[in-house]
């Protein structure tokens, strides 16, 4: 196990995912380059083309696009629910399409924690003990894996609910168990696939502001997977986004609203509010000796909550780094804010 802390904790190059009998000997005659449809007429599917990334620690990834874009081939990919048809994939530097059952079953109860949107809760067992099976499977003895099953529960905000049974609680409660469930092996990687899809939209968004506290104290590696791009746009520290197997973007929220790559992609940015999701470091200029106001603005505030503040000032702003106590790291024009917004 390498111990560098430079790795990326997931790299993917070059990974594919072909469904069909030929799938190997066609991707073999294609040199990689993979259309959609000549292997559809030969009777294969492609799920994954040519997807090569790296996931940082502590980073969250979100892959989105719509049904069948192949997300979420590629997050089973990724966990090696399904194998790869080329590709290498590592995780902290390890070769995942070496690893024998011994090895990948080590890998996925030690280190990969999994949600998916089928909750998948045992009906017979209370809450509590749902959260501990993981852990009693792993060996835990069943006083350590109940005081850590505890812990999940109030982490999650279910104290009172320990003893309910699944079908006593709401779809977002359930919800919340199947989160507590794959973080009590405590992973360092985090799979999500639309875990919170089946959920109204009250429930989602509640369930999307707790997912966000939760990373903010845990800090896990994460790949998340949906279809929503607003849920994206809250979520992600980064975004790919898929069309027919092809990662078209990858790309910080700010990069792919500002500057689409593909005409896809922009189909995707074209209704989005930006003031809500752009911050102001994503269209700050370089220092301004001539600022002159006094107003100080934060790199990371989104433009939303200062829009008063900049578009009643005449003057260029100073654009500061709250992690570096305050320091100059920027200037904002005012007249630029407007164009950005409102392309005038």
């Amino acid at each position: 196990m390498s111990d560098n802390n430079n790795l990326p904790v997931i790299k993917c190059e070059s990974v594919f995912k072909i469904f069909g009998n030929n799938a190997k000997r066609l991707l073999e005659n294609s040199n990689g380059n993979v259309d959609a449809k000549t292997f559809q007429e030969a009777g294969c599917i492609v799920g994954v083309n040519n997807a090569s990334f790296d996931v940082k620690k502590g980073e969250m990834l979100v892959v989105m696009g719509l049904s069948g874009s192949g997300k979420s081939t590629l997050l089973r990919c990724i966990s090696r629910l399904t194998d790869a048809t080329a590709g290498k994939i590592f995780i902290d530097g390890d070769d995942l399409l070496s690893m024998n059952s011994k090895e990948l079953i080590e890998l996925r109860r030690n280190k990969m924690g999994m949600v998916f949107q089928n909750f998948a809760l045992l009906p017979h067992k209370t809450v509590l003990e749902n959260i501990a099976f993981p852990l009693q499977i792993k060996g835990t003895n069943t006083n350590e894996s109940i005081t850590k099953a505890m812990e999940m529960v109030e982490l999650v905000g279910l104290k009172g609910r320990e003893n309910y049974f699944p079908r006593e609680l709401s779809g977002g409660q359930q919800q919340r168990v199947g989160i507590a469930r794959s973080l009590a092996v405590e992973p360092d990687i985090w799979f999500l696939d639309e875990p919170f899809s089946a959920l109204d939209p009250l429930i989602r968004k509640e369930m999307q502001d707790e997912f966000l506290r939760l990373q903010g104290v845990l800090k896990k590696t994460i790949m998340f997977v949906t279809h929503d791009f607003d849920e994206a746009l809250r979520l992600a520290d980064r975004i790919a986004i898929m069309k027919d197997g092809i990662i078209e973007q990858l790309d910080t929220p700010d990069n792919i609203v500002l500057n689409p790559a593909t005409e896809y992609v922009k189909k995707f940015t074209e209704d989005v509010p930006r003031e809500k999701v752009l911050k102001i470091e994503s269209i700050m200029d370089p220092i301004d000796s001539n600022a002159s106001s006094n107003i100080e603005v934060s790199k990371d505030a989104i433009i939303e909550t200062l829009a008063e503040s900049i578009l009643n000032s005449k003057e260029i702003l100073k654009v500061v780094d709250a992690n570096k106590n305050n320091e100059i790291v920027g200037s904002l024009d005012p007249a630029k804010v407007i164009k950005v917004l409102f392309g005038k």
